[in-house]
């Protein structure tokens, strides 16, 4: 079937986009067949009028894990706890049940294609399955089920195994790869949750030839590898061993931009989950001065690292890093706005880097990321427009995945949440 969306102003995803107004935009099945300015609607279709509504690209989030919702509370991360659950078929089922919950939720918000870097065994991979078989309905899943850590390594034993040597870590690669994943993800530093020293949330964990050996076999094995890194040694280490995006982040110097260069290596912006760390008023996060001093330490090194990044010509993508305090898997349309707002781009650069450049990034711009013809049929259709006000992505009137229309999707929202970080993107914070 033929499906016209009619009297709609389309923002394309292009790098240089700039507005269609009065656009019909035609699609069958799941593929656009045309996109026209003139308001010519043929006539062996069936209508859709937006009502003067914006339609773009649906969003594209790089940095997801399904297993928490992003409440405040942190979900328990005892590794003990997470390996009894998951021998279990019973508790798996209900894991599962939760991931598809999540992953449906960021279909819902305007996120149609989600890439997975850290979850609970193979739950991602067997829900991508079902979405892509038609037996349920979700965003496009590019997955890397459960990550490679180290003893007492980021996320260790919880979304990620514990390899004690490069042997290990390329066992584990084989591992994973048994479920047919999209990539393999590295944990190679710390993090500000596990940090134990003041000043570096960022330390090396992975050892270099652990990354080199599980790159090798990775690329052996036709994945690319993602890297959750959050210190400068931790992404020389990174790129030195091979690793193909940097998730995180922190200040670039001459040698890693270099070696951004060489590797033809991307970067992944993840501001979303140091903001609580940051900006929001301890009484209310009950986060430790501990926690907020090196949660400045990664929000300040992510930023520096985009921009550097941006001016060097060095790929940016974005992710919110979803599952993490604070940040919910209706949220990701906050990340494009901190972009916007802390790195600098401008809305239409920001809105296009979280929708074409996060295809390309993902090497699936062919097939979706912008509104071309022959691509596929992937919106966020809009009630205002993005480019005057990226808030207007929050609550979407209609969302398109693969030419499947969903009408006025709702998400249960989190109302504390939501009340907290608004006033970050208004500007009410103490900026000292």
């Amino acid at each position: 079937m033929k499906i016209a969306f009619t009297n709609c102003t389309v923002l394309d995803g292009t790098k240089d986009m700039s507005p269609i107004e009065n656009a019909v935009v035609v699609i069958e099945g799941s593929k656009i067949l045309s996109v026209n300015a003139n308001n010519h609607i043929p006539s062996d279709v069936s209508v859709i009028n937006l009502g003067g509504r914006f339609l773009m690209p649906g969003l594209i989030n790089l940095h997801v894990h399904l297993p928490s919702s992003g409440k405040p509370k942190a979900t328990n991360d005892n590794p003990d706890v997470i390996q009894k659950a998951m021998k279990s078929s019973v508790v798996r089922n209900i894991l599962k049940r939760m991931c598809y919950k999540y992953a449906k939720m960021e279909l819902l918000s305007g996120v149609t294609t989600i890439r997975t870097v850290g979850g609970l065994g193979n739950i991602d991979s067997i829900i991508r399955n079902e979405i892509n078989s038609g037996e349920k309905i979700g965003p496009r899943m590019l997955v890397s089920n459960t990550a490679i850590s180290v003893p007492g390594g980021h996320m260790a034993d919880v979304l990620a195994y514990s390899a004690k040597s490069k042997d290990d870590a390329v066992r584990y690669v084989n591992k994973i790869a048994v479920d047919q994943p999209d990539l393999i993800k590295l944990m190679i530093t710390g993090g500000v949750l596990d940090a134990s020293v003041k000043g570096e949330p960022g330390v090396l964990r992975m050892p270099a030839d652990y990354v080199n050996a599980a790159c090798n076999e990775a690329h052996k094995l036709g994945y690319k590898v993602a890297a959750h890194v959050e210190s400068p040694e931790g992404i020389q280490v990174a790129l030195a061993g091979g690793v193909d995006t940097i998730e995180h982040g922190a200040v670039l110097n001459e040698k890693t931009i270099s070696l951004f260069k060489e590797r033809k290596a991307d970067l992944v912006c993840t501001i979303s989950p140091t903001i609580p760390m940051v900006f929001i008023d301890p009484d209310i996060s009950k986060l430790s001065e501990f926690v907020r001093y090196n949660g400045k330490v990664v929000f300040e090194g992510i930023v520096s690292a985009a921009k550097t990044a941006l001016e060097n010509n060095i790929p940016v993508g974005l992710g919110n890093d979803s599952g993490c305090p604070y940040v919910t898997h209706h949220d990701m349309w906050r990340e494009v706005a901190y972009f916007n707002q802390f790195v600098g781009a401008s809305k239409e650069f920001a809105l296009h880097t979280a929708t074409q450049k996060n295809a390309e990034i993902l090497g699936i711009e062919k097939e979706t990321g912008s509104i071309q013809v022959g691509k596929c049929a992937d919106f966020l259709i809009s009630e205002r427009n993005p480019l005057e006000d990226l808030s207007a992505l929050k609550k979407p009137y209609m969302v398109v995945t693969r030419g499947q229309v969903l009408k006025l999707p709702k998400v249960k929202s989190l109302k504390a949440i939501e009340e907290e970080l608004d006033k970050i993107l208004l500007g009410e914070y103490d900026k000292n």
